[in-house]
């Protein structure tokens, strides 16, 4: 008798296991944008930073396609395709930038943020928390009080804060 009410509770518990989502592996898409260039994160060709691990992609029922996307050696288009399919962009360390990366954002240093999206920019005073070159991606607050964000480097004195 205890095998049927044993099966009964499998039999419920499972399709609330099975609604639960999943996930794309966002170190999963690192190792292919590493090994559709061919080099790692970070290096001159490779990935400038890695996946954003906030990001919540539905799990890609089929193989993820990579290409290029616009110049070749600037950017990786990552797309899951099919019907609910999705794409993201990973930014590439380009070789002129890789062979002069100088600072140019120093630590303590008064910058302006800038948070850009889709039709809108707002930017406010903050300070660097770390120093860095062009396209690195360093901390950043905007008061003391503020927590620190990143941002990528876009020029002297300017940080970007991404919001696609």
């Amino acid at each position: 008798m205890r095998h049927p009410v044993l099966l009964a509770a499998i039999v419920i518990a499972a399709p609330a296991a099975a609604q639960a989502p999943s996930y794309q592996d966002a170190a999963q898409i690192d190792r292919l944008v590493e090994g559709f260039t061919g080099n790692a994160i970070g290096t001159s060709g490779g990935a400038r930073a890695p996946v954003d691990r906030r990001l919540r992609l539905q799990t890609c029922s089929g193989p993820l396609a990579l290409d290029w996307y616009g110049a070749p050696g600037r950017t990786v288009q990552v797309a899951c395709p099919g019907a609910g399919g999705w794409r993201i962009y990973v930014n590439l360390v380009r070789e002129a930038v890789a062979q002069t990366s100088q600072p140019v954002v120093a630590r303590g240093e008064m910058i302006t943020i800038a948070v850009r999206g889709r039709g809108f920019s707002v930017q406010q005073k903050g300070e660097a928390e770390e120093g860095g070159a062009v396209g690195d991606w360093i901390k950043v607050r905007t008061s003391r009080k503020a927590g620190s964000v990143r941002a990528r480097i876009e020029r002297p004195g300017l940080v970007v804060i991404p919001s696609d």
